[in-house]
């Protein structure tokens, strides 16, 4: 993955880009928990553990329901592609 980060007038934009593939769940849960759970540099100590766990509860949550969604589309697809007689199409798209 190439990540590129740049800070202009419009505050800091960042990218990320993979090589003929989208983005894991992996990567869209750690994006959504940063936008929920940010924590100071300058907490303290025992704060910043108490932030740290939560945020890694949070991520780990998101992940979850991430794959959960992915694996219920998958069904979705699947079952279209037999409802409409495609049952090679639908074998192959279950295997993936």
């Amino acid at each position: 993955m190439i990540e590129d980060t740049v800070m202009g007038n419009l505050g800091l934009i960042s990218v990320a880009t993979e090589i003929n593939k989208g983005h894991d769940p992996e990567f869209w849960a750690e994006q959504c928990t940063e936008r929920i759970c940010g924590i100071s540099e300058n907490a303290a100590p025992h704060i910043r553990q108490q932030a740290e766990a939560y945020r890694l509860a949070i991520y780990n949550t998101i992940l979850y329901y991430i794959k959960q969604a992915i694996n219920s589309e998958r069904c979705t697809i699947h079952n279209l592609l037999l409802a409409q007689g495609h049952e090679d199409l639908a074998k192959i798209f279950k295997e993936l």
